[in-house]
């Protein structure tokens, strides 16, 4: 059952973003296997709204978690909440999975 991970960041934080973003890409590259989606959070500007989120195919809570305590951005302690919810895959890529 795949996972929405979404993550806000703590206050004042896009210095450490955007230097712990090029470890955090080569994270992701690592894990796409895992990956349905993901992607930063925008202001309606394009700005950097201080978050993210990420759809992973995993099958427990469990790896939910561990896939997101072993992102650079949680390792630099960037987070100030990470929330994970359960998603059931309804329509992906214009495909439906009901």
């Amino acid at each position: 059952m795949p996972y929405m991970i979404e993550t806000f960041d703590k206050p004042n934080r896009q210095e450490l973003r955007k230097q712990t973003r090029n470890e955090h890409l080569e994270y992701l590259a690592a894990q796409a296997a895992k990956l349905l989606a993901c992607g930063a959070k925008l202001n309606d500007d394009g700005s950097d709204a201080g978050g993210g989120i990420y759809i992973v195919d995993v099958e427990t809570r469990v790896e939910a978690e561990q896939f997101i305590a072993a992102d650079p951005f949680s390792k630099a302690d960037l987070f100030r909440e990470i929330r994970i919810t359960r998603w059931r895959k309804a329509y992906l890529a214009g495909q439906s999975y009901l």
